[in-house]
């Protein structure tokens, strides 16, 4: 922990440099694949340091982390399923593997957003040979959307949403994304169901027609 420690200190401290936004693009691709400082670290001084700017750095955080993704999808690609669990362990690499079986690039655009490791499923859907196409559009969706909305809450309300996004950002967006996926399960839910009852429906006309 004491190095992990260190090594977001060292990350933060590029924010005071004139090559802080070099750094985020960097640290958004490595964070995708190996890294284990999220690019959220450097963006809020960054985007705090210099609020007009901050959905610049988010759009540059955004392509950084997804061409990451399309690195570590490559990883996975090519070294397989004996890469993958060098890298992350068994649990991690069967876990996510299990998403992309049940989900396929829900999984992806999950862990874009949330709190859960990207890094784990970009190098596991290069694994599972998830379809290149959606992969990248569902982490652009994931990761802009994550970015984005740090960028925006710096940008309107400047160092007083700080401690919120340091403290309460990871919780707030899981619970929206359980939440988004929670309603998704239930319009699909009531959609078979209302299926069922036309075609029950259907059935009776056809027998009484008869």
């Amino acid at each position: 922990m004491e190095f992990v420690r260190e090594l977001a200190s060292w990350v933060v401290a590029w924010a005071s440099t004139p090559y802080g936004p070099i750094a985020l693009a960097v640290l958004a691709f490595a964070e995708a694949s190996f890294f284990p400082i999220p690019p959220d670290t450097l963006l809020i001084p960054l985007a705090l340091a210099r609020p007009a700017f901050a959905f610049g750095l988010a759009a540059l955080c955004t392509l950084g982390s997804v061409g990451g993704g399309l690195f570590g999808y490559a990883l996975g690609y090519y070294g397989g399923r004996p890469l993958a669990l060098r890298l992350f362990g068994e649990e991690k690499v069967d876990f996510a593997q299990r998403l992309y079986q049940r989900y396929d690039v829900w999984a992806i655009f999950v862990a874009a957003f949330t709190p859960i490791p990207y890094k784990v499923f970009t190098v596991a859907a290069g694994m599972c040979v998830i379809n290149t196409r959606r992969f990248v559009v569902a982490s652009l969706v994931g990761r802009g959307a994550r970015f984005f909305l740090v960028a925006g809450a710096i940008y309107l309300f400047g160092e007083t949403v700080q401690g919120f996004i340091e403290n309460y950002f990871e919780l707030a967006v899981t619970v929206f994304t359980v939440l988004l996926i929670g309603g998704f399960a239930l319009l699909s839910a009531a959609s078979r169901r209302l299926r069922r009852q036309v075609g029950e429906a259907g059935g009776d006309e056809a027998r009484f027609g008869s």
